[in-house]
């Protein structure tokens, strides 16, 4: 019997799929890439620049006996499916195993499917197709690029700074924390003050700010003027006014990569990598009971479209479950990015019947939350607009109008569904008349301070990334995990800081490399990947005209970066008697023996105390004056000596006071 072998990425999603095919199909996984760059050829990139930038491929490490066995089920099938991730990275990976696997002597086919369910997946055995060439020149483009900067970046800071790495986005996304770190720093808070007013009303607590005078809106700079204000205030209050509109609220679009990212920061504090994870297995395939379902789409996307087939689903469920004047219908109108690549669907459940209640006990918690959140939004944004009526109060005192503000819904609209998520705390007023008076009103001032802008939180970078067209949906997580891994920056408050390293890290690369690592720059540079991925640019040129302005960058600032570390000391190595160097590593600075890797003596750098001063000129330098230190290390240590507070451009030192020459002497 003919035999049809799946390859797919991950053993979880190959558990899924193979439930859904006969047993005429075996499903393998190739546990993600099986080859990479070698480190061969100039710069170790793994390129021959002098040939169009041609790759040069090998297995990797941990991958060979995958290799040898894939290789091993190749034979024993009569056809090969390619079902890799439906993204750039997934065709690329096809390709390899079509190129390492020996495919073109095999009938093989390419397919792809968005959802892993069995639809989708019998729909995509059945409509296969050649791997697209374009879509893999991209990503090998990526790949080569990320490496050449990668690697030339990385070994210069090593070299120069002592920073552990740089890369093509990485290194923007830290600039832009350092730099609103800077802006931070040279903010100058400027001083205003608030009056208010609070009362209550059939069990209300009502808040009214002065917002204007007879002359219009009116800032307060001092506690000065705002006692003139005080002082001209009479004790009654009357409604003026009381504003009425009505508003329609509408659903936001469904998720792509970058807005689950965001939206699990802010409501369940989750990472993105964490995010990444969940949906991951929600994807792959979760046991329901005696089968076994991908719950939601593709979770790497920057598209917002949704298929027919869902909008159908979804118009059915809403008119069944909460009425047909619930139901609005699903139009995409907002305008494409030109960074967008609108490869695939939104993210969506793949069913709308798989309810988050009736899935709950199948899932983990943090699955679930995801789960609903996905689900809600898919869902929320195929209902009708919410009605509102917003409430503005306004009460008069001397010419002085204090504001309140309230709002009811009229018409819950698709807050029926995802009112839980919404960040809306308008309450209602109760009613009033005009010319009313407000009883038992409470004067209240506060003295405030404007802010600085906001550090960055992975939500808040994810979005200014996306919005910016820097990185890729696939990459904005591990670029936040790799900034705090090479002690670039650290976590305050869920906000980025920059640490002494990643500020000196993105100042080295403003410096030398301003014209590469930029905002617009790495933008350009993502759209000429999507015009390769087109077809509309020839790969290799775009490559050639990137290292036609990197090359020379990287030669002047490896002749003219000053170079920090390792740092020469005058101790000594307590196991060697080498000279001690003070090197940086991934946790700061420490001490290390200058014999390595003979001697791997190493040490805690110790902040040193501060010298005593003893008021005397050095006899031999005549501009430095003589400090007294202890001894930190060798038969020495904790012994009093003196030295010049020169050093080490000047290496005088005594062992007592009484040896230091006098003038007269000299």
């Amino acid at each position: 019997m003919s035999k049809n072998l799946v390859i797919v990425e991950s053993p979880a999603k190959s558990k899924t799929i193979e439930k859904y095919l006969g047993n005429d199909y075996i499903v393998v996984s190739s546990k993600g890439h099986i080859r990479d760059l070698t480190t061969r050829g100039y710069g170790g990139y793994g390129v021959d620049i002098e040939n169009h930038f041609q790759p040069m491929y090998k297995i990797m490490k941990d991958k060979h006996q995958i290799v040898k066995e894939l290789k091993a089920d190749v034979k024993k099938c009569d056809k090969v499916y390619l079902a890799t991730d439906p993204d750039r990275e997934g065709e690329a990976i096809s390709w390899h195993l079509y190129e390492t696997l020996g495919l073109e002597k095999k009938d093989y086919e390419r397919i792809v499917f968005h959802e892993i369910t069995k639809n989708a997946v019998l729909y995509a055995i059945e409509h296969g197709r050649d791997i697209d060439i374009n879509l893999v020149k991209s990503q090998e483009s990526r790949r080569i690029l990320d490496r050449i900067i990668g690697f030339s970046l990385s070994k210069l800071l090593q070299k120069k700074i002592g920073s552990k790495s740089a890369g093509r986005v990485q290194s923007v996304a830290l600039k832009l924390i350092v730099d609103r770190e800077k802006e931070i720093q040279a903010f100058k808070p400027e001083e205003y003050w608030e009056i208010f007013i609070e009362f209550s009303k059939k069990g209300k607590k009502i808040k009214a700010q002065l917002e204007k005078d007879i002359h219009g809106k009116i800032a307060i700079s001092n506690e000065k003027e705002a006692n003139a204000i005080l002082d001209s205030l009479s004790p009654h209050y009357f409604v003026q006014d009381i504003i009425l509109k009505k508003r329609e609220k509408s659903a936001k679009p469904p998720f792509i990569t970058s807005t689950l990212q965001q939206e699990a920061s802010s409501k369940y504090n989750f990472n993105a990598k964490k995010t990444m994870q969940i949906a991951q297995s929600l994807y792959e395939g979760v046991e329901l009971g005696n089968e076994r379902v991908g719950l939601i789409t593709y979770m790497r996307t920057d598209s917002i479209r949704l298929s027919d087939e869902f909008i159908h689903e979804g118009r059915n469920y809403i008119i069944k479950t909460y009425g047909e004047n619930y139901y609005k219908g699903y139009h995409t109108s907002e305008k494409k990015s030109k960074n967008i690549q609108d490869a695939h669907e939104a993210i969506r459940p793949s069913r709308i019947t798989y309810t988050p209640e009736s899935i709950k006990s199948y899932l983990t918690a943090d699955e679930y939350k995801i789960y609903s959140m996905i689900y809600d939004r898919a869902l929320s944004c195929l209902m009708k607009n919410a009605v509102v009526e917003e409430a503005k109060l306004q009460i008069e005192n001397q010419g002085y109008i204090f504001g309140a503000t309230g709002e009811r819904v009229l018409f819950d609209g698709y807050l029926k569904v995802y009112s839980k998520y919404e960040n809306d705390d308008q309450k209602a007023l109760p009613e009033f008349m005009i010319g009313e008076e407000i009883k038992d009103p409470k004067l209240h001032t506060d003295q405030k301070f404007t802010n600085p802008p906001l550090r960055y939180t992975e939500a808040r970078l994810i979005r200014k990334m996306e919005e910016l067209g820097i990185g890729r949906p696939s990459t904005y997580a591990v670029t936040m995990e790799t900034l705090k891994q090479r002690s670039y920056v650290k976590m305050e408050k869920k906000a980025f800081i920059p640490t002494a390293q990643g500020i000196l890290t993105s100042d080295k690369l403003d410096e030398y490399f301003s014209k590469i690592i930029n905002i617009k720059y790495t933008a350009d540079m993502e759209e000429a990947l999507d015009e390769i991925s087109e077809g509309k640019m020839v790969w290799y040129k775009e490559l050639e005209s990137f290292y036609k302005d990197f090359k020379p960058l990287l030669e002047f600032a490896d002749e003219h970066m000053v170079r920090m570390y390792p740092i020469e000391t005058d101790e000594v190595c307590p196991e060697c008697g080498h000279k001690l160097l003070i090197r940086n590593g991934r946790f700061g600075e420490f001490i290390a023996c200058s014999n390595f890797p003979k001697c791997h003596y190493t040490a805690k750098k110790e902040i040193p105390e501060p010298p005593v001063e003893t008021g005397i000129p050095c006899p031999n330098c005549e501009t430095g004056m003589i400090v007294e230190r202890i001894s930190k290390r060798g038969r020495s240590k904790g012994q009093k000596f003196y030295a010049c507070n020169q050093y080490p451009v000047c290496k005088t030192t005594y062992t007592s006071l009484n040896e230091i020459p006098q003038k007269n002497e000299i």
